[in-house]
C-alpha cells in the first residue's frame, strides 16, 4: 500500500486564534507521526484569516522542531512570491536543524488575492514567468558550490533538501517531467486536469540525479467521521469556507451545518461539489470504499490527505480514522498477493 501524508492549511476556526490553529497543527503533526503518515506538508497562503501558515517556512520549523521522524516541508512554496537565495537561506537552516527531515514543495500561483501579490513582488508577471528558471537557480543554490559561483546560499549550499513541483494544471506537471522532480497535484480543490495533467508527467519524465522514475503524489480530502451522518456534516465546514473564498469573502474556518443545501444556492452547489470531488466524506467504511476507488483509479505512488475539519479533537479523529483505513487497505492487498 502506498504512504499516506498530511496536507495542513492550518486552518483558524471562528472563535479561535492564529495561536490556536498554529498550537492546534503541531498537536496533529506529533499524533500524525505516531500513527505512522509518512510527511506532514504546510501551505503558503497569504491575507486569508483563516489561514495561519503564511510564514511557511517558521511553521515547518515549529513542526519539525516537536516532532522526531516524519517528514516536514512545505506544500508549498509559492516562488514568484521570493528570491530563490531566501528559500535556500531559509530551508538550507531547516535542513541543518532537522536533517534528512525536510521537503521543499513549490508552486507557481501566488497563493493569494492579486492586489496581495503585487503587495509582495511588484514584478509579479515577469516573476511567474520566470518559475522555470527560479526552479533551476533554487537547486542550484541547494546543490554544491560550483567553482567560480559567486552567489551561494549560506545555510543552504549542499543541504540538497528534495525539491517538488506543485501544480493543477499541464504546465506543472510538463515542468515537473523535464526537470525530473517528483509532482504532486492539487486534486483536493482543483481536479479538473488531474488525469491528463499525470499522464503528461509520467510519458515525458527525464531521470535527473534526485529521481530516476516519475512519482505522483495526489491530495484527497478526508472527512472521517464514526458515522455517514457526522462524516458529512463536518464537511460542511470546508464547503463553507471553499464557498467563501469564490464569494471573495475569506474567513475563519466555519463551524459545521446539518445542511450545506441551507447555505449555498444551486449554482454554487455544483461548483463546490466539482471542485471538492475528490473527497471522502462519512464513517470508516464509506471513507475506506472513497480511499480503494481513488487510488485504483489513478495509481498515484502517494496520497496526501487532509481535511478543514472545525473542531480539532474530530479533526484529529479524522486523520486516525484515515490511517486505519489505510491500514485496512494495505491488509487486504496482502491477502490478495497471498490467496
Amino acid at each position: 500500500m502506498i504512504p499516506f501524508s498530511v496536507l495542513d492549511l492550518a486552518p483558524v476556526p471562528d472563535g479561535k486564534t492564529v495561536r490556536d490553529a498554529l498550537r492546534n497543527s503541531i498537536d496533529l503533526a506529533q499524533h500524525a507521526e505516531g500513527w505512522g503518515f509518512h510527511r506532514y506538508w504546510l501551505a503558503e497562503h497569504h491575507n486569508m484569516p483563516g489561514i495561519a501558515s503564511a510564514a511557511t517556512s517558521v511553521a515547518i520549523g515549529a513542526v519539525a522542531g516537536a516532532t522526531k521522524t516524519i517528514r516536514v516541508g512545505a506544500g508549498g512554496i509559492m516562488l514568484p512570491n521570493h528570491a530563490p537565495l531566501i528559500i535556500a537561506e531559509q530551508f538550507g537552516t531547516l535542513e541543518a536543524l532537522y536533517p534528512g527531515r525536510i521537503d521543499l514543495g513549490l508552486g507557481r500561483a501566488p497563493g493569494t488575492d492579486q492586489r496581495t501579490a503585487h503587495a509582495m513582488r511588484r514584478d509579479l508577471e515577469t516573476s511567474s514567468e520566470r518559475f522555470p528558471q527560479d526552479v533551476l537557480e533554487l537547486q542550484a543554490l541547494l546543490g554544491p558550490v560550483q567553482p567560480g559561483q559567486v552567489i551561494r546560499a549560506f545555510p543552504g549550499a549542499d543541504a540538497n533538501v528534495p525539491l517538488w513541483l506543485l501544480g493543477s494544471s499541464l504546465f506543472g506537471a510538463q515542468l515537473a517531467a523535464v526537470l525530473g522532480l517528483p509532482y504532486a497535484f492539487a486534486s483536493h480543490f482543483a481536479p479538473d486536469a488531474l488525469e491528463q495533467a499525470i499522464d503528461v508527467y509520467r510519458a515525458r519524465f527525464q531521470p535527473s540525479e534526485q529521481l530516476d522514475r516519475p512519482y505522483v503524489m495526489l491530495a484527497f480530502n478526508v472527512l472521517a467521521a464514526d458515522t455517514d451522518e457526522e462524516g458529512r456534516r463536518l464537511f460542511t465546514s470546508q464547503q463553507q469556507a471553499f464557498l467563501n473564498l469564490r464569494r471573495g469573502m475569506p474567513g475563519k474556518l466555519p463551524a459545521p451545518v446539518d445542511r450545506i443545501e441551507d447555505v449555498a444556492s444551486e449554482a454554487e452547489l455544483r461548483m463546490i461539489a466539482n471542485a471538492l470531488s475528490c473527497s471522502a466524506a462519512g464513517s470508516p467504511a464509506t471513507v475506506r470504499a472513497g480511499l480503494a476507488a481513488f487510488i485504483a483509479k489513478h495509481q498515484p505512488d502517494e496520497l496526501m490527505i487532509t481535511g478543514m475539519i472545525h473542531d480539532h479533537a474530530a479533526r484529529l479523529h479524522s486523520f486516525e480514522l484515515a490511517m486505519q483505513a489505510r491500514n485496512a487497505l494495505a491488509s487486504a492487498d496482502s491477502v490478495a498477493a497471498t490467496a
